[in-house]
């Protein structure tokens, strides 16, 4: 019995260590609100609508983190995250299992992370989550409507790198072979052996922190493949971003300046519409060759016990309008505010309105969510 004993106590032992060595977590947020958004625009077109808004303060999602550590500093790491929709339980990222993230790669301690597959720009993370109030979330309010290259721009077959922090300092440089993998031809077929026949990025970025200040730049780069037009490639798509924030406790401040030239990324579903010869965003304006925007944000987060109050002001300013000859600067206007029920869950509501929306002369969207989120 003794023998016996002494064995179970050794596996348990053993257990114990490789647990302690490797480490897999189930993690997800659920998040569902109830809105109403109103668009409007030339000509006298206007519809709305009314009913259930997913994803608002955050995107709902399910994932699996994994880390093994490998010794010297170094670990391995995985993350699988699948974007839901909980307003009918469907798949998000157009059906994808593990669309929202699909990550393998090493961390070492002195070098930082290398990691290999499908995740988000290094302008979403490092700009856009850290310096707006409202970050890349809450639909129209996000700084994504107006710095193109920070609205979630998730990438396939990405290579990124991000160096470790030294003395508030960090790096980080990404590239992708192919950005959109299940893009289609005209008729219908996937597209994309050769290297020049798939659409590119690079994603680069820099940041530093230090205590209440935090400041990053970010650059990104669109190569769109030698058949997006006509058989022949257009311009670059170039975004620079400059921004920064600072938290004074009783509020903090973010601030940012942006350029995009030659084209607009069009986020979460990056892509081209050969049919339309460039490009598109929000599915209602094509951008071209020779095409520049200046992009502005001033946003304050002012947070009172279990509350924050969220305010921005965002602004696109394009030096012309390729569809009509005219520009159309864009003009968001929001404001939200979100309610701590526990460490883990929160109620948030948000208003927001938009004129010259997505560069269109006298289109405006009006948007008004309240909702619930829910992180395990």
């Amino acid at each position: 019995m003794k023998q016996k004993l002494t064995g179970l106590a050794f596996c348990l032992a053993v257990l114990s260590n490789a647990q302690a060595d490797t480490s897999v977590t189930l993690y997800g947020i659920a998040d569902l609100g109830l809105g109403y958004e109103s668009v409007r625009g030339p000509g006298g077109f206007s519809q709305s609508r009314t009913g259930l808004v997913d994803g608002v303060n955050s995107g709902s999602r399910f994932g699996l983190r994994g880390v093994e550590e490998l010794g010297g500093g170094t670990r391995a790491l995985f993350v699988l995250e699948g974007g839901i929709n909980l307003s009918d339980g469907t798949s998000g990222q157009s059906g994808r299992l593990f669309g929202r993230r699909a990550t393998i790669g090493l961390q070492n301690d002195a070098w930082g992370t290398l990691e290999l597959g499908r995740q988000t720009n290094l302008a979403s993370t490092w700009v856009g989550d850290m310096v707006s109030p409202f970050g890349t979330s809450f639909r129209t309010a996000n700084i994504g409507t107006t710095f193109s290259s920070a609205n979630t721009m998730r990438l396939d077959n990405l290579v990124l790198y991000q160096s470790p922090d030294i003395a508030g300092w960090q790096a980080g440089v990404g590239y992708s072979f192919n950005a959109d993998s299940t893009r289609t031809d005209n008729g219908g077929q996937r597209t994309g052996f050769g290297t020049a026949d798939n659409n590119r990025v690079l994603t680069t970025a820099l940041r530093y922190r230090n205590g209440p200040l935090y400041v990053a730049a970010a650059y990104d780069r669109f190569n769109p493949t030698s058949g997006a037009v006509g058989g022949q490639s257009p311009a670059r798509i170039q975004s620079y971003i400059l921004a920064g924030s600072y938290d004074f406790e009783v509020l903090k401040l973010g601030l940012a300046w942006g350029q995009t030239r030659d084209g607009w990324f069009i986020g979460q579903n990056m892509g081209t519409s050969p049919s339309e010869g460039g490009f598109q965003n929000l599915g209602t304006f094509s951008l071209r060759d020779g095409f520049k925007a200046d992009s502005y944000m001033v946003g304050v987060t002012v947070p009172f016990g279990a509350n924050a109050l969220l305010a921005s002001w965002q602004r696109a300013d394009p030096d012309n309008d390729l569809l009509t000859g005219e520009d159309a600067t864009m003009n968001v206007y929001s404001v939200g505010l979100t309610h701590e029920l526990s460490r883990r869950t929160n109620l948030y509501a948000y208003a927001s309105y938009g004129d010259n929306y997505a560069f269109n002369p006298d289109a405006s969207n009006r948007t008004v969510v309240a909702g619930v989120r829910h992180r395990f």
